[in-house]
């Protein structure tokens, strides 16, 4: 996929000239590679942070803005192309959401469901092992203190990788998670894959062939 800079400094489109997403920052790939997404139904941020030792390097992060106005189906679907290509691109090799909290609006937390389903599944059909992290621990692992507002945690993003100015709030949420993933013990990281490897052995061979028959697809 070739991206091309439009001149407002705010999007990016690929070779088709579609919208990628908005506030899309590209950079090279290496090796150990981190993704954090976070789930959204109209604004879902991504980010992709590298790793090599002990220094964290930031690559890449984005918005993936729907409209509204779409059915949810149209909007689910179409995080996961986006979402789809963002892997292609990057190819990560650990996956980073936040855990799932207690919503006071049970419709909001149902149509946040919806789209955490469809990051986990982008990311499975992608063979990156997933790990969940409590929003509190996120905050801990980057301000030191687990109630720690989002402003703080933006600003610890910005400094920790060296950002010139603050990261859209989705995308700065993405990225947080991303860092946390990168500072575990990389004992835990480890188990986390072998656990992964594992279930994947149990699956259902009819479950198993559906996601590789959408890996070729997407590979194509």
């Amino acid at each position: 996929m070739s991206v091309h800079y439009l001149g407002s400094g705010r999007f990016f489109v690929d070779y088709c000239g579609r919208v990628l997403a908005s506030w899309f920052f590209y950079e090279k790939v290496s090796s150990m590679i981190a993704m954090g997404v976070d789930p959204g139904t109209r604004n879902l941020g991504w980010g992709i942070v590298s790793s090599e030792g002990n220094r964290l390097e930031h690559r890449a992060h984005g918005v993936i803005r729907v409209s509204g106005d779409w059915s949810l189906s149209r909007r689910l679907l179409t995080i996961s192309q986006e979402l789809d290509e963002v892997i292609r691109i990057y190819q990560p090799r650990f996956g980073s959401v936040e855990d799932m909290f207690v919503h006071k609006n049970p419709q909001s937390a149902i149509k946040l469901a919806h789209a955490r389903g469809v990051v986990l599944l982008c990311l499975e059909k992608g063979q990156i092992p997933i790990r969940e992290h409590a929003p509190a621990r996120v905050k801990r692992t980057l301000a030191g203190n687990g109630r720690a507002g989002k402003p703080q945690v933006a600003q610890m993003v910005k400094a920790i990788l060296g950002l010139e100015s603050l990261p859209p709030e989705d995308a700065s949420d993405a990225l947080a998670l991303a860092i946390t993933e990168l500072r575990l013990d990389p004992r835990a990281r480890l188990l986390q894959v072998q656990k992964s490897r594992n279930q994947r052995k149990k699956m259902p061979v009819h479950l198993a062939e559906a996601i590789k028959r959408a890996k070729l697809k997407n590979s194509r």
